[in-house]
């Protein structure tokens, strides 16, 4: 069982150096979810003292005011035999076997976080002490409650120690050593009014009463030890510390702990109870509480820690990769981009994604819609073909059939599909164009570089832009063919009447009558509608070829071109990144590094139990 609470000091120590210290923040903690006993008292209650005993060596700052300003995480490590020493995390390849120069790094340490202004800071010190005298067990020691503030502190300290200790202790997955002295009454506890608000069933605080053997005489704690006073769901613990005289005189810790068992073994008043008090049996109840609550929970932390790896690798997919440092890598990296964007405009088009198919409805539905408000019938009324016929003729009538006449009635009817036909074009250029807005917002890697994104988009509505007057030209082209050159065959399979254009006695103006004119719109408005119906296919195969076509093969050509052209100051330009995303990404990367590191450490310990 002890390498459980070996598993919980390596989390804690990963915690720290890669900045997860169970702060309010965007990132996902780990922290938090540790099993660990926050010890908590006021000024002058006796914590240090009561830390001291634990471990068996004199080693925390003491003076007046408030001297412990940053959480100490204080790991031991019990050794079967060898010197004991202390290793910071911040000092890691340096061992310390004069306790007196560990106090001294405390402070120092302190001081380089928070100056000597004597501010606190919620970032925790981490101190392991090896030692054969100590249990394996984990506390952080937070800074003590007070009341006022001392000189040189803000009048915020008192809320801010307040706070910071709530924060701690607040957590479910915190134990609650609540230190309050015997010589001063319950119910002015500092700890214990704090733990019960954030514990009001006292289902996770235990109490220890200190300076028992300076209670004034004919008094005695024993309805506090015994529970009867308050109680909580654990048993209290009492310890007698050393006097500040003992402190002064440098009494070696081991021979403070034997004095400790005889005042409780040879207290009438306490003999009853002296199994269960002193600072070795609180080292021991808590080693084994702490292993017990870290057992229960590693199944929690293993769901916990691969869901958060899950949570964090979608992100950071989202955010995309860091770029590369050379112009190679600049270069390919943009290329690399801008082909995912290629291939989802791609998609867009062929149907694997949404879009393509508005082109098609555009050559289904608008343009048939467009050609049939044309309305041909209107256009060869039999005023409008007399009076194109009679123009037709000029001077010299026509002495056969009207085939001036015919020609105009059919290219007057044939130029109004310039319309429908430039219409078609345009409809499927701001089609294309909403593809590649579209395009644009589905490439996860563009939205890191708004630079990027912008000259791709530009540069892709540029390319559309050519395309589409190729597009245009084209079509038109097809429309005016059908106006340069008819088709003869259409007309010689035409009903004739036996005089071929009437009988030569008439008058030639009696050929202008209703029938006559009738006959040629109809005539016209059939041969109309048959090029309309060849146009109905022909332009959405040029539309399709000069465009869609194009925009699949050539969109980025140019573009790809320009930017082999470019230097490596301008690539960069191109990949300038937000820089709250490049903080983002790499705060990421380091949270995930802990929870990987973390979930092979609960993996490797689940595994051996």
């Amino acid at each position: 069982m002890e390498n459980l609470i070996s598993l919980v000091n390596r989390l804690q120590r990963a915690c720290t150096a890669l900045g997860d210290h169970g702060e309010e923040s965007a990132l996902p903690t780990l922290w938090d979810s540790l099993p660990s006993i926050a010890v908590v008292g006021g000024q002058s209650s006796g914590k240090s003292s009561v830390l001291e005993s634990v471990v068996g060596k004199d080693f925390l700052p003491r003076g007046s005011g408030i001297v412990t300003r940053r959480p100490l995480v204080l790991q031991l490590h019990r050794i079967d035999e060898g010197r004991e020493y202390a290793e910071f995390l911040h000092l890691p390849r340096k061992k310390f076997i004069d306790f007196a120069l560990v106090r001294k790094e405390i402070e120092d340490e302190t001081d380089r976080e928070t100056g000597r202004t004597k501010q606190i800071s919620s970032v925790p010190i981490h101190l392991s002490i090896y030692s054969p005298n100590v249990v394996n067990l984990t506390l952080v020691d937070l800074p003590g409650l007070t009341k006022v503030a001392v000189e040189g502190q803000p009048d915020s300290i008192v809320g801010d120690i307040e706070n910071m200790v709530r924060s701690f202790i607040e957590k479910p997955n915190c134990i609650i050593l609540a230190i309050s002295p015997a010589n001063q009454d319950l119910a002015t506890s500092d700890a214990i009014k704090i733990a019960r608000e954030v514990d009001p069933k006292g289902e996770r605080t235990f109490g220890v009463l200190t300076k028992i053997d300076l209670m004034d005489k004919g008094t005695d704690a024993v309805d506090i030890l015994e529970g009867k006073s308050y109680r909580l769901q654990y048993p209290w613990f009492g310890v007698v510390n050393r006097s500040q005289a003992d402190i002064n005189k440098n009494v070696d810790m081991i021979a403070a702990r034997r004095r400790e068992r005889e005042y409780f073994s040879s207290s009438p008043e306490y003999k009853h109870l002296a199994h269960r008090m002193g600072s070795e049996y609180l080292g021991k109840m808590l080693s084994k509480h702490l292993e017990s609550v870290i057992k229960s929970r590693i199944p929690g932390l293993q769901s916990l820690v691969t869901k958060t790896i899950a949570e964090i690798e979608a992100e950071l997919n989202r955010l995309g990769k860091p770029i590369a440092a050379d112009a190679g890598g600049k270069l390919y990296a943009i290329m690399e981009i801008c082909r995912k964007f290629d291939q989802i405009y791609k998609e867009h088009l062929d149907g694997v994604r949404p879009g393509g198919d508005k082109i098609y409805n555009v050559f289904d539905n608008q343009l048939p819609a467009a050609l049939k408000r044309l309305q041909f019938d209107k256009q060869l009324s039999m005023e409008n073909v007399k009076k194109l016929i009679t123009e037709a003729d000029g001077y010299q009538p026509h002495l056969i059939a009207p085939e001036q006449g015919y020609r105009r009635l059919i290219e007057s009817s044939l130029v109004s599909i310039r319309g429908p036909a430039e219409a078609s074009v345009d409809a499927a250029h701001s089609i294309l164009k909403e593809l590649v807005n579209q395009a644009i917002r589905e490439t996860a890697e563009l939205k890191q570089y708004p630079v990027l994104r912008l000259e791709v988009g530009n540069a892709a509505v540029d390319s559309l832009v050519k395309m589409r007057e190729e597009s245009r030209k084209a079509t038109l082209q097809l429309v005016d063919m059908e106006c340069s050159y008819l088709t003869v065959d259409f007309f010689r399979k035409l009903p004739q009447d036996a005089e071929k254009g009437g009988n030569p006695t008439h008058s030639i103006f009696d050929r202008y009558n209703d029938v006559y004119l009738r006959r040629i719109g109809t005539n016209v408005l059939a041969y109309v509608n048959m090029v309309c119906a060849s146009l109905r296919n022909s332009i959405p195969k040029s539309v399709v070829y000069c465009q869609v076509r194009e925009a699949k093969r050539s969109l980025l050509d140019h573009f790809f071109t320009e930017l082999g052209k470019k230097e490596a100051k301008a690539l960069s330009a191109l990949l300038n990144e937000d820089p709250a995303v490049m903080e983002r990404r790499a705060a990421l990367a380091k949270r995930l590094e802990l929870y990987r590191n973390a979930q092979s450490e609960i993996d490797s310990v689940a595994w051996a139990k």
